[in-house]
């Protein structure tokens, strides 16, 4: 077995032992047996109780995640953006491909992705089951009546902490999903955007639980008339006020997110989200520092990604053209790095500080890292208020300079696609723009691999006329159409809302490419440490994490120590202490690192001809360079007026080629309607079906 292959058992096996360790957390074995043993091995005038938690359930998750970072930094010498060798299916867990599955209330879900959900619910349920059980088993009509309780009133009570924590358990999971270049998500084959639903998934399964946590303190205290105690913060048992301040930062956040007030008032849930901050501070107040560790290792990564994301949004990059498509979209090309490389159906989130500072928008990348290795393209849609007044401003734009900031890119490891005979991509409107990166990396796969490719049929529905200039950016005005005639390509363009073609079709299809001057103080997008610099990010969560360590050990030695009388496992100045100590060691750490390799990346811009002179022969007969691709592309397109496509015929049509590729894009109701079919086993049993979205 090679390295990379033993470092996946260890991976599977540490990954392994960390959930057994929360199957069993709610037994008697555990309490009574195991954890009396474990804290007195860990426990030290250092660390405290707060070792053993750190131990346990902060360690195995950090290990796995700086591992992790080794295991892709090894991949990335055994295998090319699209799989060359065809074999996928062998090396990569992301390439367990099932057949779909429509549930309401979780869109489309794989058969493994519903599997780990019932297993995630049933660890649920045997952990309330189990702290219920063990609670309920120490009351009786006696002891209720000395406390002076009902019965109920006891059980009642008893069931207050249950019920947080098995809500602690969802919690332990939830920044998970959302930490965008995670070496956890790629080593198992997921991407931050597909990750998206498990964060949701999980969130309100962990407002639900907190939420009737806090409404069963409140009956007790109602009944038993204290409920002004409950407002009380309490310095020597848990402090209710912390927790009830988590809630309603929580709360607050959670009334946001039901999709009619997220799209409608997307500013209002942006904006929202960041309460989370309040939430996690007053929530490690209510339960205590030391049990805080046990939900700290989502927290700690997320906080790592999110300040790296900083670090690179506040970068000004070179914009070098953009092209402005009659259909209110237009495509943005960037310069970038060498060493920058990213995967077809990759995004990369876009900053226009004249429209708005604070907002970030996410957009396919359309170019290709290995065809294009010094541009990186995105295409915006007008469909939204922000990215119609981008349009707008770049229809009147006139001073050649438009100040612009990124984050990502972000998207999978490697991508397959070669591994299939025929490759089916259906979108509709803008969900093309994820298979034009795939069509450009076939192309390259096509042209300088000399591999074969599989036959490609793009089945794209558009409202329009107007909206089919978007095939004419399958082909980058930089690249010889000759390189795209050699694709086995096919193109049904359905027009569904015209019966037939515009009298003036050729004035209304005109692109127009726009040239924007290079200024000294913006830069080529470089590799953020993630993605292309997995040894960094391990550096980084290592190094992070021990000076932390050391940080609250000093603290716990030289500060708690001599201050016996506080009653420290509540303490607000204590989990501030430990907040900004973890937050000064991820700071510190990956400001060097970034610093460091922002250095090695500025040489290497620095010998990158100057843009403006390097293109302005090329920008000089751009328009008849821009009837090119319009031309290519037009020999490869049957356009379809007036009507919709039949996607269960033309999928069944397939039932030739061995293994064939459907990937889907677009409308919710359109990507139903394709996993529908792929999921009829006695209709097509060789469809491997994919859903790209980005409307969570």
């Amino acid at each position: 077995m090679n390295p990379q292959g033993q470092i996946m058992v260890l991976l599977l096996l540490v990954s392994v032992g960390y959930i057994f360790l929360w199957i069993m957390r709610p037994t008697n074995v555990y309490f009574q047996e195991w954890w009396p043993k474990i804290v007195a091995q860990t426990n030290s005038i250092y660390l405290g109780e707060q070792g053993a938690n750190i131990f346990l359930y902060t360690l195995p998750v950090l290990f796995v995640a700086v591992l992790g970072c080794v295991y892709l930094h090894l991949g990335k010498k055994s295998y090319t953006h699209i799989n060359l060798q065809g074999n996928g299916e062998k090396t990569k867990m992301s390439s367990w491909k099932k057949r779909p599955m429509i549930i309401k209330g979780l869109g489309i879900v794989s058969h493994i992705e519903i599997a780990f959900l019932v297993m995630f619910i049933g660890l649920l349920v045997w952990s309330f089951s189990n702290y219920l059980s063990t609670s309920l088993a120490q009351i009786t009509p006696a002891s209720a009546a000395e406390q002076g309780q009902k019965l109920w009133e006891a059980k009642l009570e008893s069931m207050v902490p249950c019920l947080g924590l098995v809500g602690n358990i969802c919690l332990g999971f939830l920044f998970f999903p959302v930490t965008r270049g995670s070496s956890l998500l790629q080593v198992f084959g997921l991407t931050s955007e597909a990750s998206i639903k498990y964060h949701i998934w999980l969130g309100h399964i962990v407002m639900l639980l907190f939420t009737a946590h806090a409404l069963c303190c409140i009956i007790l205290w109602g009944v038993t008339h204290q409920l002004w105690e409950g407002l009380k913060w309490k310095k020597t048992n848990i402090p209710t006020v912390g927790g009830q301040i988590a809630l309603l930062s929580g709360l607050a956040m959670w009334a946001t997110t039901f999709p009619r007030i997220r799209r409608k008032m997307f500013e209002l849930f942006f904006y929202t989200h960041h309460l989370y901050i309040i939430f996690i501070f007053f929530f490690v107040i209510h339960v205590g520092i030391s049990f805080a560790c046990i939900i700290l290792p989502g927290f700690f990564l997320f906080i790592i990604d999110r300040y790296l994301r900083f670090l690179q949004s506040h970068q000004k990059v070179n914009l070098v053209f953009a092209r402005i498509l009659p259909c209110e979209t237009v495509e943005l090309t960037f310069s970038k790095s060498k060493g920058l490389s990213y995967t077809p159906t990759s995004i990369l989130f876009v900053n226009v500080p004249s429209i708005s500072k604070l907002q970030w928008h996410p957009f396919s990348i359309t170019s290709s890292s290995n065809l294009e290795p010094e541009k990186l393209s995105v295409i915006i849609k007008g469909e939204g208020n922000w990215s119609k007044k981008l349009y707008h401003m770049l229809s009147t734009l006139d001073d050649h300079h438009l100040s612009v900031s990124v984050e990502g890119p972000y998207g999978p490891t490697f991508t397959d696609f070669l591994r299939h005979d025929m490759l089916v991509m259906v979108s509709g409107g803008s969900g093309i723009t994820p298979f034009i990166s795939i069509i450009r990396e076939l192309m390259y796969a096509n042209e300088t691999q000399k591999h074969k490719t599989p036959q490609i049929l793009l089945i794209s529905a558009f409202k329009n006329s107007s909206d089919l200039t978007m095939l004419d950016l399958l082909l980058p005005i930089t690249i010889l159409p000759s390189k795209f005639s050699n694709l086995n390509l096919q193109i049904e363009a359905y027009v569904t809302r015209e019966k037939q073609p515009p009298i003036s079709i050729e004035s209304n299809m005109n692109i127009r490419t726009f040239l924007f001057k290079p200024k000294s103080s913006n830069s080529p997008i470089s590799p953020v440490l993630g993605q292309n610099n997995w040894f960094w990010l391990g550096a980084i969560i290592s190094s992070s994490f021990i000076i932390f360590v050391i940080l609250i050990a000093i603290l716990n030695r030289y500060h708690i120590g001599k201050n016996t009388n506080e009653i420290y496992p509540y303490s607000s100045s204590r989990v501030a202490l430990n907040i900004l100590f973890m937050c000064c060691s991820i700071f510190v750490t990956s400001t060097i690192a970034f610093l460091w390799n922002k250095k090695i990346n500025a040489m290497e811009s620095s010998q990158i001809q100057n843009l403006e002179g390097a293109n302005s022969g090329f920008y000089n007969g751009d328009r008849e360079l821009e009837s090119l691709p319009q031309q290519m592309v037009s020999q490869f397109t049957n356009v379809h007026y007036g009507e919709r496509p039949n996607l269960k015929r033309i999928l069944l049509e397939c039932k030739e080629s061995t293994s064939v590729g459907v990937l889907a894009c677009g409308p919710k109701k359109l990507r139903h309607e394709v996993a529908n079919i792929c999921s009829s086993y006695d209709l097509a049993t060789n469809l491997h079906f994919e859903s790209i979205s980005f409307s969570w």
